[in-house]
């Protein structure tokens, strides 16, 4: 078993982050008494590509208060639970900032959760009231109400609650707030945050205050210099949805450190791009796919624009450039050399400027969690002058709990443990940790606790493992892990990842369990499929040309694929796979909030899909196989499903 403890940051942090003595909200009213003056959250209050309005941390405060005296009048007390399912909005931090000053806890619900979800989460945790965002929020809940006796309120956003909810608290006195947020301890329950459900049922991680404030305090103190340009207020778009512990550990991030933090409700690429030229964010909190997305999108424009050969030099230069640079820091090289200098320049002023600007020109660094971020990817963005620090953590530690320590960052891992945090492997690659944010334990399941808890630590259920100097690197999760029915076992994250590396591939599912070889469930990225269609042939070719273009796309699929096979070995390599007609996405219920994949639900719906793909495997003969080329089925016409 591997040990690596209170690891050092390269930036100075101690292992316990500032004496915390209250709860979360603390550092709202805090802020608001040193620095009333200061901007803290950016609303838009018109539709997107308006004008940001700037509150001070002074009018936050005030507001807090004001919305802290509705819900008292409205019954709501110290240890209450109140759901707040709504999309990233201000009015959602403003409720749990209220909700924290009275001694209530947030219970987050991501606002497209199935009726089946929403009842189980608010009858499990007990919830009096649920906040919700509009009518298809209000008819959730509604359906499901006879079966909650302990839920009094639904207030619904866009329907006037929170004017509402101010009006009602008029004459309660502002003392009362001030009196009940003195008696929160930073050991009380904050959050019950449940589980992403991605194989089994969501359970409930009960998170203190201290829990939540811990990593927070822990990054703003060793890594909070790099997240603005020296004298500039740090600005964060928090995009990510705040049901997720990723996006809490955003919001309170912005909140303990006096970020400027701007809202976008709106994941779709439009509504990003247009967040990104207006708010204009120094540093970039964000998951794997959205990086991906976003090079993909990047190389796109370029070949559109007629320059796709020189943005995949000014690629490979990037990445050489940052590998580097990243060998100098380690101690295993001497940095670029002149003429990886000068061409990294070169390629500056033509590409990499123009690819900062798509992001608002001020953006000087970014952060991944949610999964691991490919090594290339991660050269590619630290080669542009974007450096994306990967990190780890999960709901039951609040957030995160491994880092990139700064100057010292190793691609291709999830850094080392935030001071204060020890990290151990166990003997079958079990990742276990301990710290000041592991979870208080589980709502309702005091087995599931024990089993989780082993003597102080967490065990993860993620697999890893780490290196002579302590770096972390997730090689995937115990429970996904494929046993074929020949004994292999095969960690499909890893040729995952590889797939989606390729820009027409979206996501990629490997199955195999109990199966005679590897399988992959793949969807393609409708718009890149569109953009590669259209500069596949002349215009002119009209005869045969949907065969031609099914035929291309074929063959680039499966160089995908034996791409993909080459990084492992080949009975662990895919075999077999099939196009499926459409992505995956989180209102079908085959993605998490956070874009993980609910594995055991796209097996259960696609299993008539992954049937026939390995029947039609077991019908090729054997003189027909071979070892380059997996089979794909004649019955996929993928042009005409994503059309």
């Amino acid at each position: 078993m591997r040990d690596f403890g209170n690891a050092r940051a390269a930036a100075p942090a101690t292992a316990s982050g500032p004496v915390m003595s209250g709860g979360l909200v603390d550092s709202v009213f805090d802020r608001a008494n040193q620095d009333p003056g200061l901007p803290a959250i950016a609303r838009r209050l018109g539709p997107a590509g308006t004008a940001w309005t700037r509150m001070t941390a002074g009018e936050l405060r005030d507001e807090v208060v004001a919305l802290a005296k509705g819900l008292i009048a409205s019954g709501i007390r110290p240890g209450n639970r109140v759901a707040v399912m709504a999309r990233t909005r201000y009015e959602w931090t403003l409720f749990s900032c209220a909700l924290w000053a009275i001694g209530a806890e947030v219970v987050p619900i991501y606002p497209t959760s199935s009726h089946e979800q929403v009842e189980w989460i608010l009858k499990d945790a007990g919830c009096v009231a649920v906040v919700v965002e509009d009518e298809p929020g209000i008819m959730t809940v509604g359906s499901v109400c006879a079966s909650l006796p302990r839920l009094r309120h639904v207030w619904q956003l866009d329907a006037g609650a929170l004017e509402a909810l101010v009006q009602k608290g008029r004459p309660v006195p502002a003392t009362t707030v001030d009196s009940l947020r003195r008696i929160v301890l930073p050991d009380s329950t904050a959050v019950v945050a449940y589980t992403s459900g991605t194989t089994g049922r969501p359970r409930g991680c009960a998170l203190s205050h201290r829990n939540l404030a811990s990593p927070c305090d822990t990054l703003l103190e060793g890594w909070g210099h790099t997240g603005a340009p020296p004298g500039e207020q740090p600005a964060v778009l928090a995009f990510l949805p705040f049901s997720h512990v990723y996006g809490l550990m955003i919001q309170g991030l912005c909140l303990r450190g006096g970020l400027l933090m701007g809202h976008e409700p709106d994941l779709n690429a439009d509504a990003l791009a247009s967040s990104f030229q207006t708010f204009r964010p120094t540093y970039l909190y964000a998951v794997p796919f959205v990086f991906e997305k976003l090079y993909k999108n990047f190389l796109r424009a370029a070949q559109q624009a007629g320059r796709g050969a020189l943005f995949e030099r000014a690629v490979r230069t990037a990445q050489d450039y940052a590998l580097a640079l990243e060998r100098q820091r380690m101690g295993a090289g001497h940095g670029p050399g002149i003429d990886l200098r000068l061409q990294h320049a070169l390629y500056g002023k033509a590409v990499y400027r123009k690819l900062r600007a798509a992001l608002g020109g001020r953006v000087c660094g970014a952060a991944s969690g949610g999964s691991p971020l490919n090594r290339e990817l991660a050269l590619f963005y630290a080669g542009i002058g974007i450096p994306v620090h990967d990190g780890y953590g999960l709901t039951e530690t609040g957030g995160g709990i491994t880092a990139q320590p700064v100057g010292r960052e190793k691609t291709g891992t999830v850094g080392r443990p935030l001071p204060g945090v020890e990290v151990r492997v166990a003997d079958d690659g079990e990742i276990l940790v301990r710290g000041p944010s592991v979870f208080q334990g589980y709502v309702n399941d005091d087995p599931g606790t024990h089993m989780a808890l082993r003597d102080g630590w967490l065990a993860t259920g993620d697999l890893g493992h780490l290196d002579p100097e302590g770096y972390l690197s997730i090689t995937g999760r115990k429970k996904e892990i494929i046993v074929t029915s020949g004994g292999k076992s095969v960690a499909p994250a890893a040729l995952e990842e590889r797939l989606r590396a390729h820009p027409l591939i979206h996501q990629a599912v490997v199955v195999g369990d109990n199966r005679p070889c590897v399988g992959a469930l793949i969807t393609l990225d409708p718009e890149f499929v569109a953009h590669w269609r259209g500069g596949l042939f002349a215009q002119d070719e009209v005869p045969g040309r949907e065969a031609r273009e099914e035929n291309a796309l074929r063959q680039e699929i499966t160089r995908a694929v034996a791409a993909a096979n080459a990084t492992v070995s080949r009975l662990e390599s895919i075999r077999v796979f099939r196009v499926l007609p459409e992505p995956f996405d989180v209102a079908s219920g085959l993605l998490t909030p956070s874009m993980k994949l609910r594995r055991d639900e796209v097996t259960r719906r696609y299993a008539v899909e992954i049937d026939a793909m390995y029947q039609s495997s077991s019908r090729v003969p054997r003189e027909r196989r071979t070892e380059e080329l997996p089979t794909w089925d004649d019955s996929d016409d993928v042009f005409r499903r994503v059309r």
